[in-house]
C-alpha cells in the first residue's frame, strides 16, 4: 500500500507524530493509501519554511518574468503527467476519469495564464495636486498564503489558488482535504523538477483541528484562501479578522437552473442533467434547484426523468461511466438523510431516492440519480446544500417570480438561464444575485474569467485578472523632488 508523506521545505517527511490515516477508494469502499497525519508542529515547520522562502534566498530575488517562466515550466510538467494525476484523483475521490482527464488537461492553462500575467502587474504614477513631489504605486505580494482545498476537485482548485499566488510572488502552505490528499502530494513532486526553490510550496496533510486551525491562526500567515463549507468559512473568517488577515472564501451554493418556455428544450434537458448529475452533484455550482416555467413543466420533467434514468453508473475509471460514487462515506449518509427530509417535507419523489444496488456499483458509495418535483422553495431540500445527485424541481410563472425564487436563498454562487430571448437573458442575468450566471449553458469555467460568490457563497474572486490582486497589496511611494522641506509643523 502506498504511503504519502508531508512536503515541507522541498523535502518529503513523516509527520512529527509518526501517525498515518487511511484514504479510501469510493468505488470499492476499501483503503488504497495511507496519508501522513500532520499536526501543529508540522504546520510550524511549513510556515517557517514558507516565510524564509518569501523573505530571503532565491525566490524574492527572482524577477516577475522569471517567476512566470517557472510557472509555465510547471504547466508543461502537469501536461506531461496529466494522465497519471487524473487516475490518482479518481482513486482518491471517485470522480469520473473522463472528467478528471478533462480537468488535468486543462489545469496547465492556469499556470500558463498566470505565468504570463506575473510581469503584467503594473503600478501607476499619480498626477498629484502638490508641487515638488513624485508619487507612484507598487503592487507587492502579501506574504505566506494558507491554501485550503476541498475533496471534490482537489487539483483544479489547488491550481485556482496557487497559480495567482505564486505569480504574485507569495509562498504557499497547502492543506488538502483529509479525504483526498494523495493527488496533491503526487502533484507537488513536480515543483522541484520545474525549478522552484525549497519552501515556496509546502503541503501539510491532516485533519482540520490538527492542521487547518493552527495554519489559519499562525501569525506569519497573511492570506487565507479556502474552498469548502460556509460553516467552516465563517469560522476561518472570524479567526482571520482577529489578526487582520486577508481571506478568499469560495463556499457553498444552491444554484438555480431556470428554464423558460421559449428555451430549446432538448438543450436545456441536457444542461439540467449535466448541472446536477455529471459530477454526482458534488460541486459547489451544482444546479440543484431546477426552476421550470409552468407551461413546459410536465413535458420537461418527463424528458428529464427519461434521460436521467439512462445514466450509466459504475467504476469511475471506466470511460463509459456517467455517474460515479459519492466521495466519502460521511457524505453518502448525509445525502441519504436529505432524501428522507425531502420526503417528510412533502416533495414528490419522481426518480431514484435510494442507494444504487446495480451490480456494476459493487460495494461503493453510490446513490441513484434522484429527482423531486412539487418542491416549495421554503423546503430544506431547496434551501440547504446537499452536495449529491439530488435535484429539486420548482414551478414558476414569469420572470419576476423566477428571479424571486432564485434569489430566495442564502447562497449566490452560480445560476443558469435557458431562453431564446436575448433581452430576457440580459434582464435575468442582471436580476439574479449570483457571482456567475450561465445562459444556455452550465458549469463552464475558465482561467480567464473571475469566479466567486455573493452572500453566503463567499468573499473574493478566483481566476482571471481579478485573482492575482487577491494576493497583492498596494504601496504608495512619495519622493520629494524639491530642495526645501518647508515648515516641519505643517503638511505640504
Amino acid at each position: 500500500m502506498q504511503r504519502y508523506q508531508l512536503f515541507i521545505d522541498g523535502q518529503f517527511s513523516d509527520a512529527a507524530s509518526g501517525n498515518w490515516f487511511d484514504s479510501y477508494n469510493p468505488f470499492t469502499g476499501e483503503v488504497w493509501a495511507q496519508i501522513a497525519a500532520g499536526g501543529a508542529e508540522d504546520v510550524e515547520r511549513a510556515v517557517q519554511a514558507a516565510h524564509r522562502a518569501f523573505t530571503s534566498g532565491p525566490w524574492p530575488a527572482l524577477s516577475a518574468s522569471q517567476r512566470g517562466a517557472l510557472l509555465r515550466k510547471l504547466g508543461d510538467l502537469i501536461a506531461r503527467d496529466a494522465g497519471k494525476l487524473a487516475e490518482c484523483e479518481v482513486r482518491d475521490n471517485g470522480k469520473l476519469i473522463a472528467e478528471m482527464r478533462g480537468q488535468l488537461n486543462y489545469i496547465p492553462q492556469w499556470f500558463y495564464y498566470f505565468g504570463g500575467l506575473a510581469d503584467k502587474v503594473q503600478g501607476a504614477v499619480i498626477p498629484l495636486d502638490k508641487q515638488d513631489y513624485f508619487n507612484f504605486t507598487r503592487h507587492e505580494p502579501v506574504g505566506v498564503v494558507a491554501a485550503i482545498t476541498p475533496w471534490n476537485s482537489p487539483l483544479l482548485l489547488t491550481a485556482w489558488k496557487i497559480a495567482p499566488a505564486l505569480a504574485a510572488g507569495c509562498t504557499v502552505v497547502l492543506k488538502p482535504s483529509e479525504y483526498t490528499s494523495a493527488s496533491t502530494l503526487e502533484f507537488v513532486r513536480l515543483f522541484e523538477e520545474a525549478g522552484f526553490p525549497p519552501g515556496v510550496i509546502n503541503v501539510v496533510s491532516g485533519f482540520g483541528k490538527d492542521v487547518g486551525t493552527p495554519l489559519v491562526e499562525h501569525p506569519l500567515v497573511r492570506k487565507i484562501s479556502f474552498t469548502g463549507s460556509d460553516a467552516t468559512g465563517r469560522a476561518i473568517n472570524r479567526s482571520a479578522a482577529g489578526q487582520f488577515k486577508r481571506v478568499s472564501l469560495e463556499l457553498g451554493g444552491k444554484s438555480p437552473n431556470i428554464v423558460f418556455a421559449d428555451a430549446r428544450l432538448d438543450d436545456a434537458v441536457n444542461g439540467a442533467v449535466s448541472g446536477i448529475f455529471a459530477a454526482t452533484g458534488q460541486t459547489c455550482i451544482a444546479g440543484s434547484r431546477l426552476l421550470l416555467q409552468e407551461d413546459i413543466h410536465d413535458a420537461f420533467l418527463e424528458k428529464l426523468t427519461a434521460l436521467a434514468r439512462t445514466a450509466r453508473m459504475g467504476d469511475p475509471l471506466d470511460g463509459g461511466t456517467q455517474v460515479g460514487p459519492i466521495t466519502t462515506r460521511q457524505q453518502y449518509e448525509k445525502v441519504l438523510s436529505y432524501i428522507d427530509i425531502a420526503r417528510q417535507d412533502g416533495a414528490r419523489l419522481v426518480l431514484g431516492g435510494a442507494p444504487a444496488t446495480r451490480p456494476e456499483c459493487g460495494r461503493g458509495w453510490f446513490i441513484e440519480p434522484t429527482i423531486f418535483s412539487e418542491v416549495k422553495n421554503r423546503m430544506r431540500i431547496a434551501q440547504e446544500e446537499v452536495f449529491g445527485p439530488v435535484l429539486s424541481v420548482i414551478r414558476f410563472k414569469d420572470e419576476e417570480e423566477a428571479a424571486a425564487i432564485a434569489n430566495d436563498s442564502p447562497y449566490g454562487l452560480g445560476a443558469g438561464v435557458w431562453t431564446s430571448d436575448i433581452g430576457r437573458a440580459f434582464r435575468m442575468s442582471a436580476k439574479i444575485q449570483s457571482g456567475t450566471v450561465w445562459v444556455n449553458t452550465y458549469r463552464a469555467v475558465s482561467y480567464m474569467s473571475p469566479f466567486g460568490g455573493y452572500k453566503d457563497s463567499g468573499l473574493g474572486r478566483e481566476n482571471g485578472m481579478d485573482a492575482i490582486h487577491e494576493y497583492l497589496q498596494v504601496k504608495s511611494v512619495w519622493i520629494n523632488t524639491g530642495a526645501a522641506t518647508g515648515n516641519p509643523f505643517t503638511m505640504r
